[in-house]
């Protein structure tokens, strides 16, 4: 009687899609602590200019990550 799991292992990475996976997570934590540096700016300090300054990292650093991860895909 033949079993009906369907189930399979996923592939491993190859090593651009290991490097492509690195890149995102870094652009994703830098744009995360660049949002959560800002807010405690924010509420933390009278320099509400540095606080905005700070929160425009956030979407500079994702658009980054998105053309460096983009760009390997393209090679």
């Amino acid at each position: 009687m033949r079993s009906t799991d369907t189930r399979s292992t996923p592939a491993p990475l190859t090593p651009r899609q290991r490097r492509v996976t690195i890149a995102k997570l870094i652009f994703l934590l830098a744009g995360t602590a660049s949002l959560a540096l800002s807010v405690g700016l924010w509420f933390l300090t009278e320099d509400r200019e540095t606080a905005i300054f700070v929160g425009l990292w956030v979407p500079s650093l994702f658009s980054l990550g998105a053309l460096v991860a983009a760009g390997e895909g393209g090679r």
